[in-house]
């Protein structure tokens, strides 16, 4: 054999290894096009402290203190650690006293944490000009306190009253309000078991009118809602003119009727040239001469619709 061809076939074949051996390398290198892991996460509400309450809404985490309100036009839940937005606003139910029964109201006012703290203040703070001219007083007076809210139940001390029916409703006042909010189903004044709205639902007319509340300007169509305990169900609604004269009349049925309390609501489309004063009345027809009965009528204003 040539030396020569013995020299081209060694070399052939140590070629031959180093391009193996460059092949296994390359196939143990990391491959540029791999995965680039999981996709980042939006950190959920237990890694946030913020829990969801709804769309739009975002409530701090549970705690013993009175809850905040929240409504349309709260910021969103946000990723990350970064502080819960609240609303400017909050809009308060505020039960005060009509003719010995409860009568319900709304306040708006600046948002704070405290709002059992600043409901009470509202109701002892006592009705509008509007309101105690339609009827409207409270019983409660300045000293109302909430010392503290868990398992349901607001703790409240109460001043001393000048007769059991003042007390009674004083505290039914604070019941119906307090219980607006999700975190208080009852509450305890230390004198008895701590009750509910059921305790005290005695102390409402047969007709509530919840919406519109008075003196608030409303436009056609006007919902009007509540609750009602009225024969057969049945529940008739007008809406008068600055001079008590019928702009619109109707009728529904409440949810429950005739020894049973139940919900209502109905619209009235009514016309008028100019923005005037006007009234919303809510009663019952007598099954024995037709008249009028358990009337709640509510003051507002009304706005022109031409």
């Amino acid at each position: 054999m040539s030396p020569h061809r013995g020299r081209r076939r060694t070399g052939n074949r140590v070629a031959g290894a180093t391009a193996v051996l460059l092949l296994l390398t390359a196939g143990c290198a990391p491959s540029r096009s791999g995965s680039l892991g999981p996709a980042p996460t939006v950190a959920s509400a237990a890694t946030t402290g913020v829990a969801s309450t709804g769309p739009g809404t975002t409530a701090p985490p549970a705690e013993t203190t009175p809850p905040t309100v929240t409504g349309p036009g709260s910021a969103p839940p946000r990723a990350g650690p970064s502080p819960t937005t609240r609303p400017a606003t909050l809009t308060l139910e505020l039960w005060y006293v009509r003719d010995g029964r409860l009568a319900p109201t709304r306040r708006t006012r600046p948002t704070t944490p405290a709002t059992s703290r600043l409901a009470l203040a509202e109701l002892a703070a006592g009705p509008t000009r509007t309101e105690a001219d339609a009827g409207l007083v409270t019983l409660l007076p300045d000293g109302a306190q909430v010392s503290r809210i868990a398992g349901g139940t607001a703790t409240v001390r109460l001043p001393d009253a000048p007769d059991p029916a003042t007390a009674r409703l004083r505290e039914a006042q604070v019941v119906y309000t307090l219980t607006q909010f999700a975190t208080v189903l009852r509450v305890d004044f230390g004198t008895a078991a701590p009750a509910g709205r059921a305790g005290y639902a005695d102390l409402l007319p047969p007709v509530v009118i919840a919406e519109p509340v008075i003196g608030a300007r409303v436009s056609s169509p006007v919902t009007v809602s509540g609750s009602a305990d009225v024969f057969e169900a049945t529940l008739n609604v007008r809406l008068l003119d600055a001079a008590g004269r019928p702009l619109a009349t109707g009728f529904t049925t409440a949810t429950c009727g005739t020894g049973c309390r139940g919900g209502y609501r109905l619209t009235l489309a009514y016309a008028s040239a100019r923005e005037q004063p006007g009234t919303v009345e809510a009663y019952e027809v007598s099954a024995a001469d037709g008249s009028r009965t358990k009337l709640v009528a509510v003051p507002v204003t009304l706005a022109a619709t031409r």
